[in-house]
């Protein structure tokens, strides 16, 4: 059975090198994406009438790193592709605001 993992900030990044396959996947809306994101993320808006079919497009062989503002949103996204079998699935905890507490 797969389950998501929280990690922090730290855990995240370091376990994002550790998967040169990985997907990073942000699930903030649109505005927020342009606002500022992680380089090389994947804008999938958790609000958006199709997160639900845009998620089930993506390949679930591949580990998915997932983040949204504080980690309420991301968390929803990451229970929601683990009950749709994805294996490998990691949670930043505290979202982009814990991030960007972390690096500065």
């Amino acid at each position: 059975m797969s389950e998501m993992k929280d990690l922090s900030p730290d855990e995240f990044g370091k376990s994002m090198r550790a998967h040169p396959q990985a997907v990073l996947l942000d699930v903030r809306t649109p505005e927020e994406f342009e606002e500022g994101h992680l380089p090389g993320a994947l804008n999938i808006d958790i609000r958006g009438y199709d997160f639900h079919e845009q998620i089930e497009t993506l390949d679930n062989t591949k580990a998915y790193f997932v983040y949204c503002r504080s980690g309420g949103r991301s968390t929803a996204a990451c229970k929601f592709m683990v009950s749709k079998g994805f294996p490998e699935v990691y949670n930043l905890a505290g979202g982009i605001l814990a991030w960007e507490g972390e690096i500065e």
